[in-house]
């Protein structure tokens, strides 16, 4: 049963998109029109060789910010700004799953490869806020992006997460892998399980499972 699964985890790290919001809410499409749009302004691409680039940054690097650093020296500050600027209004506040997030034992946070401010914004209009001690976005790993496992390592180690006794939930399978190697328990939250030894447990309802682990 997963309870006894989550006995010794007194610290809980999750991913913001598609995690602690339904992917049907499809706020990761407006993200991508404005990184394909960035790209395009900054490179002088059109849109279609800008929405190749973007996929093969994320695919290589982690994130479409990542290539561009690395490959064009871009400044990643504005392009954050940019691209997180869209419209929240569809999201809904869910109660239920913030009563079992404030129920959790020990020390709670977020971290995500979007921004710090953007995360933020999702939090206040899921009504989650204030029921994290810290969050975290990429510009706190320097930049890194998850998969890396040197961003998760910066995150953690400002944060004081001993991966021992630390869960971690995401639904990108790729971003569980350096998680599951510090000793983390690892939990795949998305639509359709994902087979690898580093995912211990699936859910496609992250409400439903905090319930069963509390």
């Amino acid at each position: 049963m997963p309870k006894t699964n989550f006995a010794h985890v007194d610290q809980w790290v999750f991913d913001l998109d598609n995690t602690l919001y339904p992917p049907q809410a499809r706020l990761f499409d407006q993200i991508e029109r404005k990184m394909i749009r960035y790209v395009m302004d900054q490179l002088g691409v059109s849109r279609e060789r800008a929405d190749q680039l973007r996929h093969h940054y994320w695919t290589t690097y982690g994130t479409t910010l990542a290539g561009l650093m690395r490959e064009h020296d871009l400044d990643p500050d504005p392009y954050l700004i940019d691209v997180h600027e869209i419209s929240l209004d569809h999201l809904e506040p869910d109660t239920q799953l913030a009563a079992h997030i404030k129920d959790l034992p020990g020390r709670k946070i977020v971290y995500t490869n979007g921004s710090a401010p953007y995360a933020e914004r999702v939090l206040a209009a899921r009504g989650l806020s204030g029921l994290f001690d810290a969050v975290y976005g990429v510009e706190h790993a320097g930049y890194r992006p998850k998969p890396e496992i040197e961003a998760f390592q910066m995150i953690f180690a400002r944060d004081g997460i001993t991966p021992d006794r630390a869960a971690m939930f995401e639904d990108d399978p790729r971003n569980l892998a350096a998680p599951h190697a510090m000793g983390m328990r690892t939990v795949h939250v998305a639509p359709e399980p994902h087979a690898a030894d580093h995912i211990h447990h699936h859910t496609d309802d992250l409400t439903a499972f905090l319930a069963r682990i509390k």
